[in-house]
């Protein structure tokens, strides 16, 4: 393959140059252990105490110490629910939705064998969800309430801001987590404005263009949280393991970076060209769905279903091609189920078997989304000229789509 066009950033995004060179020295020359006590030491434990200001800066925390580095966002997750529960063994209800990442859904799943009442809020066919349904699910012994802030798959973006002043105005000990792993460096986030209702917030590194394998918690001063992972004293005793120095480095200079081109909204540029995908693609291949259009999204998401085609062979062409796209989120991509997420938004089973999601970021050249547009047709037409659920003649889906797609 002499040539990649990478349109998926949702699933994970290269590093940048910039991260890279500030990150360099900490694989190297500064090499000790941030937890010695010795001056070589204490100075590259300084480096990271700058580093977890600038990120809390970015956020809008009030102090460094509500920002705990960790692995990932999926530990991340993980030690907000869990930690949270343990220091609310009275309360036995968790609030959460039918469209989360893995991360937050298996671990719910996981807490419902244990005893745990978990209710999944539906959303509707744009992907939105019911501010009726939100409020009348909170009771007083909902400990933890756990909502994505934007969609991995669909780009929908929940109003978390809206959500979490509601959930504290109906019942003030609640615990309001969000996952925003997806939404950080695309939406503006501040802790201590619009969104100071809530308590907890997990990301990941690897979605800002920084490295695989480190990500934050952001834990609101005053929350209940305990120690997820046993072990050491590390992060204000919240979390044990030595620090991945480099990464944590390269963490806060992507936050640095990001923060730059929100001010300079970057994100309009992604905006044009995703509109530009969806109008053209919409023009040369009938039969095809958005999902979530009507809804807020994130400026670099699509989703887009094609009838009566699998969603996997169009990978399959496309990837041939060079071009680098998922079918949905990377973390379920082993599976042959239709997508969680398009299901739980009523999309019929044979346009949710076939979904595209593009993502674009950084890095994303016109001439590659030109290049994905004059491509596609192709692919879709060839796919669907073999398919059984294509009336060639009439260039529409037969009896037997229409009848397949009705089934749930």
């Amino acid at each position: 393959m002499s040539k990649i066009t990478y349109l998926d950033y949702n699933a994970t995004t290269p590093i940048d140059d910039r991260v890279l060179d500030v990150m360099l020295p900490y694989f190297k020359e500064k090499y000790a252990n941030p937890s010695s006590k010795y001056r070589f030491a204490m100075d590259i434990a300084a480096d990271v105490e700058k580093a977890r200001t600038i990120i809390a800066n970015c956020l809008g925390a009030s102090k460094s110490e509500e920002i705990i580095f960790t692995a990932s966002a999926t530990e991340s997750v993980n030690h907000a629910i869990r930690g949270t529960l343990k220091t609310h063994p009275d309360k036995k209800h968790i609030i959460t939705t039918a469209v989360e990442h893995p991360a937050v859904l298996d671990t719910c799943k996981d807490l419902e064998r244990d005893g745990y009442k978990v209710t999944f809020l539906p959303v509707n066919n744009k992907g939105e969800l019911s501010i009726d349904d939100f409020t009348n699910a909170i009771t007083k012994d909902t400990a933890i309430i756990s909502i994505m802030h934007a969609n991995n798959e669909t780009g929908v973006v929940f109003p978390i801001d809206k959500l979490s002043k509601i959930a504290k105005q109906e019942n003030p000990d609640v615990i309001f987590h969000t996952d925003a792993t997806q939404s950080i460096g695309k939406i503006k986030i501040d802790m201590n404005k619009e969104y100071n209702n809530i308590d907890l917030l997990s990301m990941s590194g690897h979605k800002i263009y920084a490295p695989k394998g480190v990500g934050i918690l952001f834990a609101r001063t005053g929350s209940r949280l305990r120690k997820f992972i046993t072990g050491g004293h590390h992060e204000f005793n919240k979390r044990a393991g030595t620090l991945n120095v480099p990464l944590i480095i390269g963490m806060a200079k992507a936050f640095q970076i990001l923060d730059e081109e929100l001010k300079e909204k970057k994100q309009e540029k992604l905006s044009v060209l995703i509109s530009r995908i969806e109008e053209e693609i919409s023009k040369k291949i009938p039969y095809i769905t958005i999902n979530g259009k009507g809804a807020q999204r994130l400026s670099n998401t699509t989703n887009i279903s094609f009838d009566c085609i699998e969603g996997e062979s169009i990978l399959f062409q496309l990837d041939k091609l060079g071009f680098c796209i998922s079918s949905g989120s990377a973390c379920t991509s082993g599976s042959l189920e239709p997508s969680h997420v398009l299901r739980a938004m009523q999309v019929p089973i044979t346009s949710a078997h076939s979904s595209l999601r593009i993502s674009l970021g950084r890095f994303t050249k016109e001439e590659e989304v030109a290049a994905f547009i004059e491509t596609l047709p192709t692919i879709i037409s060839r796919l669907r000229e073999i398919s059984p659920f294509w009336d060639k003649k009439n260039n529409k889906p037969n009896d037997k789509a229409i009848q397949y797609s009705c089934q749930s």
